[in-house]
């Protein structure tokens, strides 16, 4: 008797360990996709609006509606990581004509987790040619 509920008691603990690795894992990929979507919005506000000598997409207004964003220079030690994770970015203008200087970008991150499950956290700002504080300042007196 006492060896049936020994296993019992191993056997549960066992699945117990099994649902905290899962746990465990979804918790890490969804802290590295964070850092993805913050290290890919932190490097679009630093290219300019608009950038008329080059033709490359190297400015806010020329970027493509929807394209996938590489991490082999966000992980260039691990390929593993740029093999689970998929990045897309979505940019789309604002249809009201009077903010024809405003976009919307969105950033999806997709990965599975080892069990299978298709997990995905995404990010959505705005952007405007001006930035989005358009103070006027002034001297204090």
């Amino acid at each position: 008797m006492a060896a049936f509920i020994m296993a019992l008691g191993i056997s549960s603990s066992m699945l117990v360990m099994q649902s905290g690795f899962k746990a465990l894992d979804v918790a890490r990929d969804t802290t590295i996709a964070s850092q993805i979507l913050q290290s890919e919005m932190e490097r679009l506000r630093l290219l300019p609006w608009n950038n008329p000598s080059t033709t490359a997409a190297d400015s806010i207004c020329e970027l493509p509606a929807s394209e996938a964003v590489s991490l082999a220079t966000m992980f260039s030690a691990s390929s593993a990581l740029t093999q689970k994770f998929t990045v897309t970015r979505m940019v789309a203008a604002d249809t009201d004509p009077d903010r024809a200087d405003v976009r919307y970008i969105t950033i999806r991150v997709e990965w599975r987790s080892y069990d299978g499950r298709t997990h995905t956290r995404s990010f959505r700002s705005m952007y405007a040619k001006n930035g989005l504080y358009d103070y006027y300042y002034t001297l204090a007196r």
